[in-house]
């Protein structure tokens, strides 16, 4: 996943309840961070580097995300979408 100001890409993802997943996101301009509490997911990245995220969701629905660094005046439209499925 990539993030830049003022979007994540892509911006919807779907995983499987119960299996592990790995995100591997990459901050292409300046520090941004990823929060989607309900996956309890929290993490910030640096300008230009990349880092692992490991998590296994244990309910199915939509969960969205959002950039925790503020980034600039579209920091707030800067969301991500992760899709749960049985």
């Amino acid at each position: 996943i990539s993030a830049r100001r003022f979007s994540f890409t892509p911006g919807e993802i779907t995983v499987k309840k119960g299996q592990p997943v790995v995100l591997v996101l990459k901050s292409m301009d300046t520090t941004h961070g990823l929060r989607i509490r309900d996956l309890g997911i929290d993490v910030k990245i640096k300008a230009g580097e990349t880092m692992e995220v490991k998590f296994t969701p244990n309910a199915v629905g939509d969960f969205v995300g959002h950039c925790s660094v503020f980034c600039g005046s579209g920091h707030g439209s800067m969301a991500i979408t992760v899709h749960v499925v049985a």
